[in-house]
């Protein structure tokens, strides 16, 4: 699509029709978008040298987040120092897209300093800023950290989204803080602002449960995911996550029939899945309902 957008281009100057910096930056967008940074930078370039135009904030902008995505950030920070030489404020998108680059590579460091001079200049921190540092510190095992930002934007007035939620329940999660991730879960099933979570989001807390042998309180979680409407409750993740958990404590009854209800709304189990309950139903002397399974799965294979 994008070389078709530079074909019209040409097409323009053949014409004699002059392009305007809004034309600049649908190709510069659309560039960054595709990951063609390079083409970008260049078109960047010959602005100034070539159409006698002066990039803004929107130019910037997207070249500064094509560069943070394809993790080139001495260049993306060079580029950010060169809008702000040209008298052109950056503006939150700019920053936070600084923000999450760092984040991600893990140089909180150079987050944190660019967090601290989006502030001075008087730009407001908002979701995506607070989300962005939060999930590099936790990405980075820095989990204190990511908690006291995710404080810092509720004393601000900053709302979390459900992402949010989901990176600090998973960094929780990892570090076997059971009772604090479900806490944060049904914080964010009290928000009525939030729309249903997907199930990416509870996962976590139902796994860790599971494997700390405690399967009612993960039963009850997903009885939660269904009675908030989510509309993906009956997640592959999630029935894997509950068979799996109720065949190590040994419930076998409840594992054929999470695994019946599975296969009942068309979400087919993976080998995984399959073979695990198999195995235990044969190590528990249940082995007439392993081989229905297993007829039952060739059946529908």
């Amino acid at each position: 699509m994008v070389d078709k957008a530079l074909e019209f281009f040409d097409m323009m100057r053949e014409f004699d029709c002059k392009p305007d910096i809004v034309t600049f930056n649908t190709l510069v967008s659309g560039m960054c978008r595709v990951g063609d940074v390079n083409r970008a930078k260049e078109l960047l370039v010959s602005l100034k040298a070539q159409y006698g135009l002066l990039p803004d904030v929107v130019t910037y902008t997207a070249v500064v987040s094509g560069l943070c995505k394809s993790g080139n950030m001495d260049f993306a920070e060079a580029v950010f120092e060169e809008m702000s030489c040209n008298g052109i404020t950056p503006n939150s998108f700019t920053f936070n897209a600084l923000i999450d680059g760092f984040g991600k590579k893990g140089d909180l460091a150079s987050a944190s300093r660019v967090f601290s001079r989006m502030t001075s200049v008087g730009i407001r921190p908002d979701v995506f800023t607070f989300t962005s540092l939060i999930d590099g510190h936790c990405r980075h095992g820095e989990l204190e950290e990511g908690l006291a930002l995710f404080y810092e934007m509720r004393s601000r007035q900053v709302l979390p989204t459900a992402f949010t939620y989901s990176v600090l329940i998973a960094a929780l999660c990892k570090e076997n803080r059971l009772m604090e991730a479900r806490q944060l879960l049904r914080q964010m099933n009290g928000r009525e602002d939030i729309p249903v979570a997907l199930p990416f989001v509870y996962n976590p807390v139902i796994d860790g449960f599971c494997k700390s042998g405690n399967v009612d309180e993960a039963n009850s979680i997903v009885a939660e995911m269904e009675a908030k409407g989510c509309s993906r409750a009956h997640d592959k993740m999630t029935f894997t996550i509950l068979i799996l958990g109720h065949c190590m404590k040994g419930r076998m009854v409840e594992a054929i029939r999470i695994y019946e209800k599975m296969v009942y709304v068309g979400c087919r189990p993976d080998d995984i899945t399959w073979s695990c309950l198999v195995s235990c139903l044969r190590k528990a002397g249940m082995a007439r309902e392993a081989n229905r399974i297993e007829r039952n799965d060739r059946f529908a294979a």
